[in-house]
């Protein structure tokens, strides 16, 4: 991707500190995501492993039973969400790292395990990020990932499309996109599963209010900055209403990836 349309990391890593506080009140579809990817966690010898993009800290005490013995890492970007999971985790030896996954400060090798639900789709360099995913890991270590896909939030930005042209929803990678890179990189896939989650909402508004205090909403590079003025947001609800399902509620569709790798270099 060219650089200068590459997302500002520290806008990113901003939006989600700010949004530390309010994200488990909102979080529901990322905790069932981060429980099912737990549900496809390796059994045998984990000596090391890391939680990369631990946000809250949600994840931290299921690893720690899964893998009572091992030394384990919860690194994110955002120093917000690290001290809010610090705060929650820290008697139980939840051990916060501050860095960004394209450039992981570990050395090679350090690590059995690397878990990460939800976060990879920040990353837009994925010949880099997996590069530096497979350096970290142990030969046979194992990458277990769920990240969302492209289809992802498509009725909003459908939606919007109809307003102007502008980029208002986070574009996310398609899966070729990211085994391409990952084999490249010594990674072999040893299981994938997309899943399709719909959720629903009686109007625009309590999902606009949901990416907000997810930190989640749109973090690209526009033409235009700010809020969106009334004319404008009229007439993306207008747009999105025609959307409206039979049940009489409006759609907001996630598309996850369950991806699993293991090093093969």
């Amino acid at each position: 991707m060219n650089a200068a349309l590459l997302r500002d990391k520290k806008q990113v890593a901003q939006s989600f500190s700010r949004a530390a506080a309010t994200y488990d009140s909102v979080a529901t579809l990322q905790r069932e995501v981060a429980d099912r990817l737990i549900g496809k966690l390796p059994a045998g010898d984990i000596g090391r492993y890391m939680d990369l993009g631990c946000g809250t800290g949600y994840a931290a005490p299921a690893l720690n039973d899964r893998y009572p013995g091992a030394f384990g890492l919860s690194l994110d970007l955002a120093e917000g969400m690290l001290k809010y999971a610090r705060d929650r985790h820290g008697a139980a030896g939840f051990t916060p790292l501050c860095g960004d996954a394209e450039a992981l400060p570990l050395k090679s090798g350090a690590l059995d395990l690397v878990f990460s639900s939800l976060a990879l789709q920040w990353c837009e360099q994925p010949k880099l990020l997996f590069s530096e995913l497979s350096r970290v890991l142990r030969p046979d270590g194992h990458l277990v990932v769920a990240t969302l896909g492209p289809s992802t939030l498509g009725e909003l930005k459908a939606a919007w499309a109809a307003v102007d042209e502008d980029r208002h929803v986070n574009d996310f990678l398609e899966l070729d996109a990211l085994q391409q890179p990952a084999q490249a990189a010594g990674l072999r896939l040893a299981e994938a599963e997309c899943q399709h989650r719909v959720l629903e909402y009686a109007t625009l508004k309590p999902l606009m209010r949901e990416l907000k205090a997810l930190g989640a909403h749109n973090v690209n590079h526009r033409e235009r900055r700010g809020l969106a003025g009334r004319t404008r947001l009229n007439r993306l609800s207008e747009a999105y209403e025609t959307m409206r399902g039979s049940s009489g509620m409006l759609p907001a569709t996630y598309e996850i990836y369950y991806l699993k790798w293991v090093k093969t270099l």
